[in-house]
């Protein structure tokens, strides 16, 4: 299940994405402030092409999907999953699946999408196998500035006749 933030989500959010895991997976690598936090938060909360939701998982919140550029068919979409809880409650595989499988039914769903898009780290291999069980075809690759450093980073592209 995935429903719209709220103000009291934003510190367990930042706990989960400030997660070592997480943000090694990133395109921003540093440690996320409250205050930055609070001014991330108050921008996506005021563009209409960017939507943030909480996936619950087994009836508890779990993690973070985005969807940035909502453009009339498309739009660019991540994650990122409460590693430690998940992890301790052995649920961390079947969340990862269920956060993949309703993000894409919400974008193609709700959202009404044709095209979903994402990017991803190109040695972050067990997410490119997930998006590929899904059938996401990777698209292009190019480098990337993450923290003054040059990533390779693979784009992903799922149209919803193939989903």
């Amino acid at each position: 299940m995935l429903r719209r933030v709220q103000d009291e989500d934003l510190p367990v959010m930042r706990r989960w994405r400030n997660h070592p895991r997480v943000r090694a997976a990133s395109f921003t690598t540093h440690e996320i402030t409250e205050e930055e936090h609070a001014r991330w938060w108050a921008a996506a909360r005021a563009d209409a092409t960017r939507h943030v939701l909480i996936y619950h998982h087994d009836g508890a919140a779990a993690g973070v999907v985005t969807y940035a550029g909502l453009a009339p068919k498309s739009v660019y979409w991540g994650f990122y999953l409460d590693l430690d809880g998940l992890e301790r409650s052995g649920a961390l595989l079947r969340a990862w699946i269920g956060l993949e499988r309703a993000a894409i039914e919400h974008a193609f769903g709700p959202l009404g999408m044709t095209t979903l898009r994402g990017e991803v780290l190109a040695d972050n291999e067990p997410v490119r196998r997930l998006h590929r069980r899904f059938g996401f075809a990777e698209v292009g690759e190019y480098q990337r500035d993450v923290d003054g450093e040059p990533r390779d980073v693979v784009a992903l592209e799922l149209r919803k006749e193939e989903a």
